[in-house]
């Protein structure tokens, strides 16, 4: 690790606290002059750092950068070894750059995260909206133990980890749609995209990447126009703030996601992930290549399939596709 990244450490386990230059110098073995250095790098790439005479060095509270360094110190201890973080300022995709990496053979773990997205995309190719410094773009590269028939399992889990996360780090109430979105509000504020590479002679899973994109605070300019009606943020603009929000946020998502991955066939998760179903009970339009059928959802089985009834009274399991909640008619 770079004296840099070490300052960024200490710095942040110290936010919105002075500590010395001579402190920090011997606390990583270098000399002050290479302290010195790291904190004017760090200043040009956006970091809030006061500097005051005969008290040191102070990151602000309201820095909002993320970092490997602001995301691990919230990491459960076991967990720090467990991941392999890395941030970039742009990028086109996560997923693409996790998925480039596991072929050549990165470890599971491996994680890629942006501050902003270029060509970000969610299911069925549609464009994600990933603007600067606003949001959580963030891909796991997994190699889970698992059948092809069960790889289901990690987007339900995913969902579940990131549902309670948002209600826990953010006090909010938050639903899942069915089969990997988040609402907050009845819009959507997060979209998981799972993508996985099969060994086809033994059906089981070679490696999974899970890309998870979250909108956590409003855009400067609001979102785009094709998404401003059905997306929305965690935060909008009058509310405050919440020190390190997004770094928290990153970090009780994996904390949580990685418990029901250790033990993802037990399936702990599925209570949950219908207790917070957006969809039961709902009238839903299930739309196809060139067909457009309503129906209203009974429930959600053991195996996270769709259970509808059809307007013509059949009942039917839905286990892959997509769905609109009715609106009602005027």
């Amino acid at each position: 690790m770079s004296v840099k990244n070490k300052t960024l450490y200490v710095l942040e386990n110290n936010k919105g606290d002075f500590i010395s230059g001579t402190e920090i110098a011997k606390n990583l073995s270098v000399s002050r002059n290479a302290v010195w250095k790291s904190i004017r790098i760090l200043q040009n790439e956006g970091y809030n750092i006061l500097a005051v005479k005969n008290k040191g060095y102070c990151l602000s509270i309201d820095t909002d950068i993320l970092s490997p360094q602001s995301i691990t110190k919230y990491l459960n201890n076991k967990n720090t070894t467990n991941f392999n973080i890395s941030v970039y300022k742009t990028i086109t995709s996560t997923n693409d750059l996790a998925k480039e990496l596991a072929i050549k053979g990165a470890n599971e773990g491996t994680i890629i995260i942006a501050e902003e997205q270029s060509k970000g995309r969610g299911r069925f190719n549609r464009k994600f909206y990933s603007p600067k410094g606003t949001g959580i773009y963030m891909s796991i590269v997994l190699r889970p133990k698992l059948h092809a028939s069960n790889a289901f399992l990690i987007t339900i889990a995913a969902a579940v980890a990131v549902s309670e996360s948002i209600d826990l780090v953010c006090n909010k109430e938050t639903k899942i749609k069915w089969v990997n979105d988040i609402y907050c509000d009845n819009k959507k504020v997060c979209g998981i995209l799972t993508e996985a590479s099969m060994d086809f002679e033994s059906g089981m899973v070679d490696y999974v990447i899970l890309g998870i994109g979250i909108n956590v605070k409003e855009p400067e300019k609001g979102f785009a126009d094709e998404i401003k009606d059905i997306a929305t943020s965690i935060l909008d603009n009058d509310t405050p703030l919440l020190e390190n929000i997004r770094s928290k946020l990153i970090s009780e998502i994996l904390n949580r996601f990685w418990v029901y991955y250790e033990n993802i066939e037990n399936r702990s998760f599925i209570d949950s992930y219908k207790k917070r179903s957006l969809l039961i009970g709902k009238n839903i339009i299930i739309h196809s290549k060139n067909n457009f059928e309503k129906a209203i959802v009974l429930e959600i089985d053991d195996d996270c399939k769709l259970k509808v009834k059809m307007e013509d009274g059949s009942v039917r399991l839905l286990s892959s596709g997509e769905v609109s909640i009715k609106k009602c008619e005027p």
